[in-house]
């Protein structure tokens, strides 16, 4: 057992109860709240450390000592490591523009506190290990995200936030529904004991047939939370309401919790069961889940990308076009978890699938930080973000223009930044399938790319392109922030040039979800093993 699991949790939550306590004090409040971000870096970076340290173990902490799977658990493995790693460095970016960029009676009032528990729910949905934890944790993230997309109080930020509200709140709802139904019909909560269950459902009594139904609502909730079509109708207006630090955080971060929900429980927990022979799935009787979900996440994933940047590309708003941008972005994440689902777990076009998805959130997850943060800097000081009032920003502002050069082309495509791998390695599994749903990802993945192509370049030319108007003639960003938005540009271009080292990690989080095995055994302990029978890989 291994108490450095729960580290950047407590660090996250040490940050949001002081600023809790410190609300009447807003120098030491705006320093607290900022020594937690570093804190939680260093948090992460400690984490890291001890999960490569001892062979890429997978490290288990159980609360108050109630073994799983009864009480309540906390993994860190090498995926869950990746995804909190993007958080630190995210957070902690978007933290100091919110320093520099909010108002003093918002950061003194609420601000810091709601940012800071906003970064608990994250942390601790990517380091539990029952169902039910991580709708707790969902929650956490999720109310403290209510209130900063209402933030501003504006009658746009109140509409938006309550659509936003509403549609989350009926997730939620479906979301507690379906944990209920696994319970009463796998008897655990624990994610490593269900895994092991549905391995072999007949010695645990578990119907599968009513299993599949119950995740399926569950695949529906996440993504809800990631903003994959159709259920993206939040993102445009929770994107533009909020304010660009947390749309940085909800583009960057929080969307990626909806993804790791899929690639943790669909790609490793649920991969191991099979649909039963009886009923009306006789053509996919005794096939993974997967084959059922793989055609769902498919579908989402064409139309994300599609709708998604036929969106971005008619936006004359720089804000709209790239809340758009991350509706089809985060299609072309999940199109190769689609690839994988038409093999079994245990084929090389599996783990290429889950390895692309991998690389490819982290890309996006930087890539929009520094897009939403740019923008947020443009706004702040222009007081606008339409079109036609903008032009010149190249000129005025060259640094801050270049970190968004940066951010634009990582979605593109150009070698030799990050994103470049990102979609070959996702145009590659579409070959490599050598099947029609390859086919059809790879034309996806083309026409993502020419619509990518379209509106980045739309929205450099109309804003950061010519001579300066009469709006942007007196852009002058504060130094430190635009120092913060060029390094996280820097760290694209040095993740694009540096790539293997990205590519052996993201590697080694793959192999952390397709060994649910080994998942198995750490949580549940060695004498696990006689139960699973060969039926995990």
């Amino acid at each position: 057992m291994s108490a450095i699991v729960a580290a950047p949790l407590l660090v996250a939550l040490a940050g949001a109860i002081g600023c809790l306590l410190l609300r009447s004090r807003p120098r030491l409040l705006r320093g607290v709240s900022l020594l937690a971000g570093v804190g939680y870096l260093l948090a992460t970076v400690a984490l890291a450390r001890a999960v490569y340290a001892d062979g890429d173990a997978i490290l288990v902490y159980y609360l108050s000592g109630w073994q799983a799977p009864y009480g309540i658990t906390l993994v860190a493995d090498r995926l869950s490591v990746i995804f909190i790693g993007l958080t630190a460095i995210v957070s902690l970016a978007a933290l100091w523009v919110s320093i520099k960029t909010i108002d003093a009676s918002g950061q003194r009032i609420s601000y810091h506190a709601l940012y800071q528990f906003m970064v608990v729910g994250i942390t601790g949905s990517f380091l539990t290990a029952d169902i039910f934890n991580l709708f707790v944790w969902f929650e956490v993230m999720l109310m403290a995200s209510y209130v900063l997309v209402v933030f501003h109080s504006g009658p746009e930020q109140t509409r938006a936030g309550m659509q936003y509200v509403v549609l989350n709140l009926l997730g939620s709802a479906v979301m507690l529904l379906a944990i209920g139904g696994l319970y009463a019909t796998t008897g655990t909560l624990n994610m490593a004991d269900i895994a092991r269950r549905l391995a072999e459902p007949a010695a645990y009594g578990i119907a599968p047939g009513p299993v599949l139904g119950l995740t399926g609502l569950l695949l529906c909730v996440f993504a809800l939370k990631a903003g994959l079509v159709p259920f993206q109708f939040w993102v445009p207006g929770a994107y533009q309401a909020a304010p660009p630090p947390v749309t940085a955080m909800l583009a960057g971060v929080v969307k990626k919790v909806g993804i790791y929900a899929i690639i943790r429980l669909y790609f490793s927990v649920f991969a191991v069961a099979s649909i039963p022979d009886a009923g009306g799935l006789a053509v996919v009787a005794g096939k993974p889940f997967l084959v059922v979900f793989g055609g769902v996440i498919l579908v989402m994933a064409l139309l994300s990308i599609l709708l998604g940047g036929i969106g971005a590309a008619g936006r004359n708003n720089l804000d709209a076009l790239l809340a758009y941008s991350s509706i089809s972005q985060v299609g072309f994440i999940v199109l190769p978890l689609a690839v994988a689902a038409t093999t079994l777990p245990g084929d090389s076009l599996f783990r290429a699938g889950v390895l692309a998805t991998i690389v490819y959130a982290i890309i996006h997850g930087f890539a929009k930080g520094v897009l939403f943060l740019v923008s947020g800097a443009i706004e702040d000081h222009v007081g606008t973000l339409e079109f036609s009032q903008l032009g010149g920003i190249s000129e005025q502002a060259p640094v801050l223009s270049g970190a968004f050069f940066v951010g634009g082309l990582t979605l593109i495509g150009i070698p030799p930044l990050f994103g470049f791998f990102g979609k070959l390695l996702v145009f590659k599994v579409g070959v490599d399938a050598q099947n029609t749903i390859g086919w059809i990802a790879v034309g996806a993945t083309l026409i993502g790319a020419i619509l990518t192509i379209t509106y980045v370049t739309r929205a450099w030319e109309r804003a950061f392109w010519g001579p300066p108007n009469e709006f942007v003639e007196e852009l002058t960003a504060s130094p430190s922030v635009v120092a913060v938005i060029a390094g996280l540009a820097i760290i694209i271009i040095a993740l694009g040039i540096g790539f293997q080292p990205v590519y052996e990690l993201a590697n080694g989080a793959t192999s952390a979800v397709i060994d649910t095995d080994a998942y198995v055994r750490a949580v549940l302990g060695p004498e696990s093993a006689h139960a699973i029978g060969g039926g995990l890989r």
